[in-house]
């Protein structure tokens, strides 16, 4: 018996990283997946994003532990496709008891450095997007009565400000006063809002040239290898250049669950210490 059986988790951002991880952890508590991906390269984002092939293999990985998925590929920016993918969920697994809404992307420069390209795709994915994500798969919750969780993917850049990303630390930042305000409003309906907010996690998010540049300003091409001993200078606890996606799947997975039934309107750090660290 899972902790989850005859649940539906809707997922934002479900084609590979994160967005998989938290996909796959529910489903092996038994939900049925509702995994969304824009599956495309959107421009201003400096490497190279989730594919059809991707969104193909988490469905697989799903279907592989006997659970049902429904996978779409949508737009978080478009809130009519936001919609539409909530409805094919629907319409096939019947009901969403769990939103993660994961979906988020990376790029870099100074604020005043940024091009409104670089801001206007930033915060229409990172902020918007979570918002689009409420609009269309929440409702379902609250006309059943039955209560529900809201998981959003927020970052240690939710809990200060780091240069170089300012259009990301807004958005996360935006991203949990959402959050705070949901659980006010959906608490009557029995309806929990929670975030997690990590520190670097090995994805494609993190591993890319472009981030390892943040951290080696002064190498022309730097490397993973390269940037992993600046990553860890950013953590308490020792030797840890970044947590692995199943790191957060995990508090995805408690905050999913009746083990937090209690636990409502929290940013939870997993972030190794990161927001400890003076001066940090």
């Amino acid at each position: 018996m899972g902790k989850l059986d005859g649940k539906v988790a809707f997922i934002t951002g479900a084609a590979r990283g994160q967005g998989r991880s938290h996909a796959i952890g529910l489903a092996k508590e038994g939900a049925d997946i509702i995994a969304v991906d824009i599956a495309k390269q959107v421009d201003s984002v400096p490497y190279p994003m989730a594919t059809p092939e991707d969104l193909s293999e988490t469905a697989r990985q799903i279907e592989a532990l006997d659970r049902r998925v429904v996978a779409v590929e949508a737009d978080v920016r478009d809130l009519d496709q936001m919609v539409e993918a909530a409805q094919r969920g629907l319409a096939e697994l019947g009901r969403i008891d769990v939103v993660c809404a994961n979906a988020g992307v990376i790029s870099a420069g100074t604020v005043l450095e940024l091009t409104p390209e670089q801001w206007r795709d930033m915060i229409d994915i990172n902020l918007t997007g979570v918002w689009h994500t409420v609009k269309a798969a929440v409702p379902d919750m609250v006309e059943r009565g039955e209560g529900g969780s809201v998981i959003f993917t927020a970052s240690t850049s939710s809990l200060g400000g780091y240069p170089n990303v300012g259009h990301y630390v807004t958005a996360k930042h935006g991203i949990i006063g959402l959050m705070h305000t949901l659980a006010n409003e959906l608490g009557p309906k029995g309806i929990r809002v929670n975030a997690v907010s990590p520190t670097n996690v090995n994805t494609g998010l993190l591993q890319n040239e472009t981030f390892y540049k943040l951290f080696r300003p002064d190498l022309e091409s730097p490397t993973e290898e390269d940037a992993k001993p600046a990553f860890a200078t950013m953590h308490s606890l020792p030797n840890l250049p970044y947590v692995e996606p199943i790191d957060i799947t995990r508090a995805v997975v408690y905050l999913a669950t009746d083990d937090s039934r209690y636990v409502t309107g929290v940013n939870l750090p997993i972030d190794a210490g990161a927001s400890q660290k003076v001066g940090g």
